[in-house]
């Protein structure tokens, strides 16, 4: 299910040519701790056992791209170069970095693989809100919503073979923080992640509409981890899903809306918008409104310490992060909750995107990701409506991002407010702080 493999194969068959899938495994990225990189590494076990079965050679590389992949290139006698899409900086410098160091005469071709109307085409510029994205998306769709060709076993095999991959040392590789542990609900890899799909399906699927909000009921899909490592394909989730819309049509529609407007609105802000993650990155309107109110009494301040270990005034607010820093995800009505009152308690806007992205890319698995970063939501009541799979964006939440203004308070100036109170008409906040009450 990955529209930039399945383009290689076909330009391999057409050459007559064998097909090498290169992964290049970096160090250390952003925030990542030894619980993404498990979780990406198991992962790749399987695609690699996979690759066997079809006659495709799978290789490992240790470094960052522009290091190894040239060379590579030119030890294998390599004719072609395709490559995923990612709006974020650092992958796009990668992407750059080999293009720049590649022989003149190997073509090099991008694939935005993981958004179902490829980011570039959905819209040539940074869009609005949803509002405005979700017509051009839906024109597009029954072009790219469609069924995956099938990859097929590689009838050319390659001369020199993939090198047996040293998992273990790949682990003695890395330079990540070993301390944030591996979450135990959640299993890597395309099998894991189908088998969830369809667990949602069968039992959430039908609560979808109606109670994703709720934090104490299951009615998320639980996709995210999945979909943010490419292990399985945001298009074969919504396929699938939408095979059930005649039964039901509100979840299905609302699911539709979450996965790909929303999803797709917080790429294409990545990759118009340089600034994604800082305050500079906000509309005219939120930057003035947060400056005007920066110096504002906060009712408390809190260090980063203090928010990482769940120890502030507030239970629902502890249990929420609790539940981040146990399971890699915490669920998405309470994203916005728990950024917003970061904004609230700390010293500016400035120092609360910086905490919030630290601990959101730190914690959750999904982490440093488009919808991490700006997650637009489904207004609904009080707040908004959100899946597992579209995070509360941080600056959604801090900074109004895709949002309007609101009526003017202290501290969050127009910036829309959430509190304890609305919490507790949305949802039993007793019953959640007990689930995640500290263990100490």
């Amino acid at each position: 299910d990955n529209w930039a493999f399945l383009y290689a194969q076909r330009l391999a068959l057409k050459q007559e040519l064998p097909l090498h899938v290169c992964f290049c495994l970096v160090p250390k990225f952003l925030e990542a701790t030894i619980r993404h990189y498990r979780f990406m590494l198991k992962g790749l076990q399987e695609v690699a056992e996979e690759c066997a079965e079809l006659n495709i050679s799978f290789h490992l590389l240790l470094g960052y791209a522009k290091d190894v992949l040239p060379t590579f290139v030119v030890e294998h006698g390599v004719g072609g170069l395709v490559t995923d899409f990612n709006p974020l900086r650092l992958p796009r410098q990668w992407v750059e970095d080999v293009r720049e160091r590649l022989p003149e005469d190997v073509p090099f071709a991008q694939v935005d693989a993981h958004n179902i109307v490829p980011c570039w085409v959905a819209s040539p510029k940074q869009e609005y809100s949803a509002r405005t994205i979700r017509g051009k998306i839906h024109a597009q769709l029954p072009e790219f919503l469609t069924e995956f060709p099938p990859l097929v076993r590689h009838p050319y095999p390659s001369s020199s073979p993939a090198e047996p991959i040293a998992w273990e040392a790949c682990y003695s590789s890395l330079q990540v923080d070993h301390t944030v542990k591996e979450v135990e609900w959640a299993t890597p890899g395309t099998a894991a992640g189908l088998a969830v799909l369809k667990s949602f399906i069968a039992e959430r699927l039908k609560s979808f509409s109606t109670h994703r909000n709720d934090p104490n009921k299951a009615a998320l899909s639980n996709l995210s981890p999945w979909l943010h490592f490419g292990q399985i394909s945001t298009q074969r989730a919504i396929l699938e899903v939408q095979k059930h819309r005649r039964k039901y049509k509100e979840s299905v529609d609302a699911f539709v809306e979450e996965a790909v407007v929303r999803r797709e609105l917080a790429e294409n802000f990545c990759y118009y918008n340089e600034n994604y993650d800082s305050v500079q990155g906000a509309s005219d309107w939120a930057q003035t409104t947060l400056k005007l109110h920066a110096k504002d009494k906060r009712p408390y301040l809190y260090n980063l310490q203090e928010l990482e270990q769940g120890t502030t005034h507030d239970p629902l607010w502890n249990a929420a992060q609790l539940q981040m820093v146990r399971e890699g995800k915490m669920h998405g009505f309470l994203r916005m909750y728990w950024a917003k009152k970061i904004l609230e308690w700390t010293r500016s806007p400035e120092e609360a995107l910086q905490f919030a992205i630290y601990l959101n890319d730190r914690y959750e698995l999904d982490g440093r990701d488009p919808n991490g970063y700006v997650g637009k939501l489904q207004d609904g009541g009080l707040g908004a409506d959100t899946l597992s799979l579209c995070p509360a964006g941080c600056l959604w939440s801090i900074c109004g991002i895709h949002d309007q203004g609101w009526a003017e308070r202290a501290v969050f100036g127009k910036i829309r407010y959430m509190n304890y109170a609305g919490c507790k008409r949305k949802f039993d906040v007793d019953q959640f702080e007990r689930r995640y009450a500290p263990t100490h």
